[in-house]
């Protein structure tokens, strides 16, 4: 089972926000998106993190900048890798 947690911080619009809890490494779920995606980088000041899918591509360096306040779910990323990714 995996444990989540919902970050606990609202703004004046009522969308989830980061909390102190966010950190790089951490695995997010994020608005409408199914996936999970894993913080690589932060921007407390300006409110951007920087994300990638997880589990990750080995041979994708994709990754992309979104507002924090985007971020609904903080999650334990697995260790469940498709068998191509271990190889």
């Amino acid at each position: 089972m995996i444990q989540s947690k919902i970050l606990d911080n609202k703004n004046e619009n009522n969308n989830l926000i980061c909390s102190e809890n966010l950190y790089k490494g951490a695995c997010v779920k994020i608005k409408n998106n199914i996936n999970t995606f894993q913080v690589i980088g932060l921007n407390q000041e300006k409110k951007i993190c920087w994300l990638r899918e997880w589990p990750f591509d080995c041979n994708s360096r994709k990754t992309f900048a979104l507002n924090i306040s985007q971020i609904t779910l903080q999650v334990l990323c697995s260790n469940d890798f498709p068998k191509e990714v271990i190889s």
